[in-house]
């Protein structure tokens, strides 16, 4: 088969998200392939997160959704995300489709053991799995994601790991049911530069093992030109540029684009140069 004529795993029209009639994004639409990297980068109030919670209809029920949003399933049949019933939903949520967040506390239980959420993970899809195999599967997880000693760290709680190994964790929970899609809202935003690298290496190379695609949203462009196959810039709510990550960087087409890479010092920054500021347009 051509390469034009594969379905795009997940396709994106027109979506549009709104807060008492109040436009958080607006006609969004892009596409992504199986195995690719998307990096989805704006500021902060840009509309990322909403577009990414928007896909697996984590938004409140007060957020007035309109648009289509498309996957296509391991036989090839699309369906139509927005339209799916709640049931059906929850077996896209980490089976299909998993998210990791900015904050990994946030998405931990304290007072759980890790190893029995991870085992959970597995569980709300799995339920009948026996016990001794949810064991061998989180400790196989937590390898994979170079957790150390996990058979006994298994038995820990959050407040017992660093930053970077939180993050590990959620990770090991988002892939334990082998999604097709990851969904990666800032996850190294809250980690020092050193553990940011660790944790960027380990999703590369947890894609390639995995054959993931992954939507990878940031504020930082440099940070994206590390995972990213393409690059779709969002502005107030709408997407104001695509392309591959070389274009993006090297060639921008929009002002905004623009003054994204010239907000952020590089190594040739001139010292007398003042950096560009973002000014933020209504929505």
């Amino acid at each position: 088969m051509e390469q034009d004529e594969v379905s795009p795993l997940l396709s994106v029209r027109n979506l549009r998200v709104a807060f008492s009639g109040q436009e958080a994004v607006r006609g969004v639409s892009f596409e992504m392939a199986q195995g690719e990297t998307l990096g989805l980068v704006g500021e902060s109030g840009s509309g990322k997160s909403a577009t990414s919670l928007a896909l697996l209809r984590l938004l409140p029920a007060s957020a007035a959704i309109s648009g289509s949003m498309r996957f296509t399933r391991a036989d090839g049949m699309a369906e139509e995300l927005l339209s799916l019933p709640e049931e059906a939903l929850r077996r896209y949520r980490g089976q299909t489709m998993a998210m990791i967040f900015q904050e990994p506390m946030t998405a931990l239980n304290p007072v759980m053991t890790v190893g029995r959420q991870i085992g959970e993970a597995l569980l709300a899809h799995a339920p009948r799995t026996p016990g001794r195999v949810v064991r061998e599967r989180v400790i196989a997880a937590m390898r994979e994601v170079a957790l150390p000693e996990p058979e006994r760290r298994m038995k820990d709680y959050p407040h017992q790991f660093s930053g970077g190994q939180r993050q590990r964790i959620v990770i090991a929970m988002a892939l334990i049911n082998k999604p097709r899609l990851l969904i990666a809202d800032e996850p190294t935003t809250a980690l020092d530069v050193t553990v940011q690298a660790q944790i960027l290496e380990l999703l590369k190379k947890l894609k390639q093992e995995h054959g993931l695609s992954m939507l990878f949203i940031s504020h930082d462009l440099a940070v994206v030109a590390q995972v990213a196959d393409r690059v779709a810039v969002m502005r107030s709510g709408e997407i104001v540029e695509q392309g591959s990550v070389a274009q993006v960087l090297t060639r921008p087409q929009h002002e905004y684009t623009r003054n994204l890479l010239d907000s952020a010092p590089t190594m040739q920054t001139a010292r007398d140069r003042p950096l560009a500021t973002m000014v933020r347009s209504g929505v």
